[in-house]
């Protein structure tokens, strides 16, 4: 049942991510589309490490029979913290991005006229 939970969870913000990067004309806001398909991405790569009963990843003296099929794999979640830091560096250049680019078209829509050729 978690699982399931989980990667469905993670497949809706990935849909609702894509179709605000699909319809949306504001620079921010499609920056902020893409943050929650990464929030998607990573729940579903978080969950493909995780079964029922699963133990946390610390192995020690106590493995016995149930051998390394009792734990979590650790791999997924490695990679997840990898992907979180370099999300937060691409958002940070976006975001500068989307600054530098209002400041020479005057307005934050891609595609769009500025706010003055709009009133004439």
């Amino acid at each position: 049942m978690g699982e399931l939970f989980y990667h469905g969870l993670g497949f809706v913000l990935i849909l609702i991510g894509l179709y605000g990067v699909l319809t949306l004309k504001n620079v921010f806001r499609l920056i902020l589309a893409l943050g929650i398909m990464e929030t998607g991405v990573n729940i579903i790569l978080v969950a493909t490490g995780w079964h029922p009963g699963a133990k946390v990843p610390i192995i020690d003296t106590t493995v016995q029979g149930a051998g390394f099929a009792a734990y979590a794999d650790p791999l997924p979640s490695a990679l997840v913290l990898t992907a979180i830091v370099i999300g937060l560096g691409t958002t940070a250049l976006a975001l500068v991005l989307a600054l530098l680019y209002k400041e020479s078209h005057g307005t934050d829509e891609l595609g769009g006229e500025t706010e003055e050729e709009v009133v004439e």
